[in-house]
């Protein structure tokens, strides 16, 4: 088998992503440590020439080498997850999953950027970031507040899938910015599930609640 290489930053949420997923399935890898804060090695000649657009992770699997987190998760559990656990093979299942991947990417990117404006100073509009994060996060517990009227303890279907691998960070960090937990009650309860999952490994800032 290739040896999987993920290029990574210890406090990168989008990174955390894959790292969560490799766990979870069980699978060994190598850490290529970025110096992505204060260095900008991400954005040097060296990487850019695996990811023109100057981000992280990165995963190199063998010849193959992919960038952005969804694209990672979505090759991670199409070639490592032989149960299918984490990516349904229903039509439906799958859709539902591929739509909470897509809001991952665009309605909490400004989530992420309210944490590196807060941890790194980074540039952008604070008020608007923050806003628009807290916007998403109430979309998602409103989400789960009503699967939970319906018995249903995860995002989609009867188990954890890639929808809650892939917003799992951007809620659980939130605190990095001064987002108030207690705001999201279903979320709360949805973290303390997630992170009972075989394989889960966390990270500075993910909160352990009791």
């Amino acid at each position: 088998m290739p040896e999987i290489t993920l290029y990574d930053y210890e406090l990168d949420e989008s990174g955390y992503r894959a790292r969560l997923l490799l766990s979870m399935l069980g699978l060994t890898w190598k850490t290529r440590a970025v110096d992505m804060f204060p260095g900008q090695e991400h954005k040097k000649p060296a990487l850019l020439s695996l990811n023109p657009l100057g981000a992280l992770p990165i995963l190199q699997d063998g010849d193959l080498v992919l960038y952005g987190a969804s694209a990672i998760l979505l090759y991670l559990a199409k070639a490592y997850d032989t149960e299918k656990r984490f990516l349904p093979d229903d039509a439906a299942g799958f859709g539902a999953v591929c739509k909470w991947l897509g809001f991952s990417d665009t309605a909490l990117a400004p989530a992420i950027q309210a944490r590196l404006q807060a941890l790194f100073n980074t540039a952008g509009e604070e008020a608007t970031q923050r806003a628009q994060a807290r916007k998403a996060f109430r979309i998602m517990d409103d989400h789960m507040t009503a699967r939970h009227f319906d018995g249903k303890e995860w995002f989609v279907g009867n188990a954890p899938t890639l929808a809650d691998l892939s917003l799992f960070p951007s809620f659980a960090l939130s605190r990095d910015y001064g987002i108030d937990h207690d705001e999201y009650p279903a979320l709360r309860r949805w973290i303390r599930r997630f992170r009972a999952i075989e394989g889960f490994n966390t990270m500075p800032g993910i909160p352990d609640y009791h």
